[in-house]
């Protein structure tokens, strides 16, 4: 009853949680594609209101016409809508998530003894400072060089060889899975602790200036646009390293921080070719894909360097093996999970016959996607693997 509970609570939070990221997304993206497709006013008297853009916009069967003041209206309105709880409810449900399936199961899914043995408290300490340092250092970064000369590219560098050192760091530590999650987690933190520690206060008082009509200090502005700009940066990275945990090839593959490094970028690159496209059109400018395209060939790139090396064939192809050699691999790396008195996500492989019957399962997981054994606990080798490949080829008889 309790492994059923702990399911339906993985289930019910991960749910949230996409639900959450998309409505946080989506925001991030609609406002960074409004900031970016903004042109003067065409009216004077807007121009005379300190309207700094506009975009008229058709959705929905109706007319959209969006202004932005770049400081601050001449009567600021009662009723504000504040894009908030979007970040907040997509972080708790993340951590809430992080903490069912890692935290209450570090033995498990955060520590691989082959990489880095230590004790469940020291893993669970450390991946909480993944999160809590990353987002100290990433902000005093900011706060450092983000208003002096050329801050933005300072920064920018300083991040990426931060994202860089915190990346191999992690997956010298943590097993393959949790530390591709880390990293994803801890730009994810960074970006809620960009609204939650700066965006937010920085509009609260920029609110509270202009009722109390005091001057408007202008740093709040371009502080928030800074960290908001660089959260739609995160994204992509964010989300391919919450996707990974469903790809063993990826997370398990030797140099596997590298990988994460390289996609994370080709992602980021890519998404700045749409950021950028909305000044494009808005400009009547050609759209710079050329960032996109070196994205699409890093990925590319990655693709070719991890492909498996093809093996030279036999001069006598291998018979298939016999239910009774896969079932001593099976036996020796699989069962003691899948057994009548454990038998996790409701599969058994304690007897041939109910190998025979998982067959399909055992082939994906263990040689397909490779994410089983969990964190290669049981230490399988390629060439088990192999053997199970060729034994479900060959019709798993």
């Amino acid at each position: 009853m309790d492994v059923y509970l702990l399911d339906w609570l993985n289930l019910l939070l991960r749910w949230a949680h996409v639900i959450t990221a998309i409505a946080w997304i989506g925001a991030s993206f609609h406002f960074v594609g409004l900031d970016n497709s903004l042109t003067p006013p065409d009216d004077p008297a807007d121009r005379e209101k300190g309207i700094g853009g506009e975009l008229w916009a058709v959705h929905g069967g109706g007319f959209y016409h969006q202004q932005k003041y770049p400081v601050s209206p001449a009567r600021l309105p009662e009723r504000l809508h504040w894009s908030m709880w979007e970040s907040y409810s997509t972080w708790l449900t993340g951590f809430g998530l992080f903490t069912v399936l890692y935290l209450f199961n570090a033995s498990t899914f955060l520590i691989d003894k082959s990489l880095f043995d230590w004790s469940p408290a020291a893993a669970i300490t450390a991946s909480l400072g993944f999160l809590a340092a990353f987002w100290v250092i990433y902000d005093g970064i900011c706060r450092l060089f983000g208003q002096r000369r050329h801050g933005d590219v300072v920064v920018g560098a300083l991040v990426f060889v931060f994202v860089v050192f915190a990346s191999w760091l992690s997956c010298q530590l943590f097993a393959g899975r949790a530390a591709y999650l880390l990293v994803g987690a801890m730009l994810a933190t960074t970006m809620s602790g960009n609204v939650f520690f700066v965006i937010i206060p920085g509009q609260r008082k920029v609110v509270a200036s202009l009722r109390a009509g005091t001057p408007v200090d202008p740093v709040f502005g371009k502080r928030g646009k800074q960290r908001s700009f660089h959260n739609t940066f995160f994204t992509l990275p964010v989300l391919i390293a919450m996707l990974s945990n469903h790809f063993g090839f990826l997370y398990a593959a030797p140099h596997n921080w590298l990988w994460l490094v390289l996609v994370m970028l080709a992602g980021a690159l890519i998404r700045l070719s749409f950021v950028l496209r909305h000044k494009a059109l808005a400009f009547g400018q050609p759209v710079p894909w050329r960032y996109a395209v070196v994205g699409t060939l890093m990925l590319a790139g990655v693709i070719a360097a991890m492909a498996p090396t093809p093996k030279p064939a036999a001069a006598v192809p291998p018979s298939a093996p016999t239910l009774a050699e896969v079932q001593a691999v099976v036996t020796q790396r699989c069962a003691m999970c899948h057994n009548e008195a454990l038998a996790n996500k409701g599969v058994r492989l304690d007897t041939p016959e109910l190998t025979t019957q998982h067959a399909q399962q055992v082939y994906q997981q263990a040689v397909v996607l490779k994410l089983m054994p969990l964190n290669n606990a049981t230490q399988i080798t390629d060439a088990e693997r192999d053997l199970i490949k060729r034994w479900f080829e060959a019709g798993a008889k």
